[in-house]
């Protein structure tokens, strides 16, 4: 059964994230909150781990996985960023945005899309996921907590904790963090382009809802 931690959203226990991130390391699968909706993460560089997280969440190898940053240095780490899409970042960052970019070498290649080489990242707008990314000390490999079939990510913790208690390790609860997935964009190829319109507002990176 998975362990279950009551976490306060402005001021994170640092005792709780260092047990969660212990958790991480550890190969464990965990929901935790984002900016956006809540989210399973786990340790990026874990294959058994991220096996796990993809058939809790019902996706294969052609569906982006996302690298949960600390900050704009994390992304140009694992990301190839042009001095133009750096200038588009640092106006995006943090926010509820999750940006497909060309991978660098820093990233697994069982992370990236396939036929693409690129990757899923973002830098979330929340206290208790940047305290676990700087316990850490690295991304948390991520995907919105939205299960087979279901339209809309979970929400409410009392169905979260009745669908997933057993199957992963850890349920962070933070409060609610909404309905609306993060607003998905693709600077891979140059020009901004809109995958799917969330929660971020488009009109960052001159884009129309």
């Amino acid at each position: 059964m998975a362990q279950y931690f009551a976490i306060h959203p402005k001021n994170p226990q640092p005792r709780l994230i260092r047990h969660a991130a212990m958790l991480v390391r550890e190969g464990g699968v965990i929901v935790y909150p984002t900016d956006s909706s809540y989210a399973l993460g786990c340790h990026l560089g874990d294959k058994t781990a991220l096996e796990r997280l993809r058939r809790i969440r019902g996706v294969d190898e052609n569906h982006h996985l996302t690298l949960v940053c600390a900050d704009l240095s994390a992304i140009a780490r694992y990301a190839q960023v042009d001095n133009q899409t750096y200038r588009v970042l640092k106006a995006a960052t943090p926010g509820s945005y999750t940006l497909i970019l060309r991978a660098t070498r820093e990233v697994p290649k069982r992370l990236l899309h396939p036929r693409r080489k690129t990757i899923g990242l973002r830098v979330p707008d929340h206290n208790v996921v940047h305290a676990l990314l700087n316990e850490l000390g690295e991304p948390l490999l991520s995907t919105t907590l939205m299960l087979p079939g279901d339209p809309l990510p979970l929400a409410e913790m009392e169905d979260i904790r009745g669908r997933l208690e057993h199957v992963v390790d850890l349920i962070i609860d933070s409060g609610s963090c909404g309905l609306e997935p993060t607003t998905v964009v693709d600077l891979s190829e140059g020009g901004p382009t809109l995958v799917r319109q969330g929660r971020g507002d488009p009109a960052v990176f001159g884009l129309a809802a």
